[in-house]
């Protein structure tokens, strides 16, 4: 390796940390992303703690879940990040409304976040890695990394055991929490485990695929396909017109 080399491979590595920022940023919301997920539940236990009322804590969480929805549309944002969160605190307001149990306010979260655990785990176990789906797209990559990069897939098999095994340790603190705490004590928690084990799985996410090799970018792949055949058709139409030329040139000269 000359002196020369060295740097641009720097810049090459560089390149690639930064492509992989950039997506993990854009699939998982980035900052603002995080303060739509853990808002609605701050609030909510915030409430509940000083005046103990679901009703009033349940309908601040909705609120505010819905005014994030409508200041991404009013800025022409993204809004999946905040319609999930909203989804999120509609399905726990009308869990813990029909069974009068605050507590249940949470559960349809815990319950997302243990079946979130178990896809990732599946479907790792399964050759196709939860988190290669999610990101592929992102990428621009789409499932190519399946067939044609074992080193990627490897990158994205050891990222989504990182999210699996995560989530399942978050859900082993929570439930048994579910049982044993009373509602502020169990939301409190909850709101401290929304942050720190998400970014620790982004992290590692992070840290797997800069290691991987670059990704294989399928679109660009069909639009260069796509021009290499209306290159051959034009070659070919322009082939054939000299080809009548010459043809209508011989007859004028017979």
């Amino acid at each position: 390796m000359t002196s020369l080399d060295k740097p641009t491979e720097d810049t090459q590595a560089d390149d690639a940390r930064a492509v992989t920022e950039a997506a993990l940023f854009e699939a998982f919301g980035g900052v603002r992303g995080m303060v739509e997920t853990v808002l609605p539940g701050l609030l909510f236990v915030t409430i509940f703690t000083i005046n103990k009322d679901l009703h009033w804590a349940a309908i601040a969480a909705l609120a505010v879940s819905l005014a994030l929805v409508v200041v991404r549309l009013v800025m022409r944002d993204t809004v999946k990040h905040a319609f999930s969160g909203v989804f999120g605190v509609a399905f726990g307001v009308v869990f813990a409304m029909m069974t009068g149990n605050a507590k249940d306010f949470y559960l349809p979260g815990m319950l997302y976040t243990l079946g979130l655990a178990l896809a990732y785990i599946i479907t790792t176990l399964c050759g196709v890695p939860l988190i290669g789906l999610i990101l592929g797209p992102v990428f621009k990559e789409n499932l190519s990394w399946r067939t044609r990069n074992p080193g990627r897939k490897k990158a994205y098999a050891k990222a989504s055991w990182a999210w699996g095994l995560i989530l399942l340790a978050k859900c082993a603190v929570l439930f048994p929490l579910y049982w044993w705490a009373n509602t502020a004590q169990l939301g409190w928690v909850l709101v401290a485990l929304k942050i720190p084990p998400f970014l620790l799985a982004v992290w590692l996410t992070w840290v797997f695929l800069a290691k991987a090799p670059a990704p294989i970018d399928v679109f660009a792949e069909m639009e260069a396909e796509e021009q290499a055949e209306k290159d051959r058709k034009a070659a070919l139409a322009e082939e054939r017109a000299e080809q009548g030329e010459v043809a209508g040139r011989h007859r004028r000269e017979a």
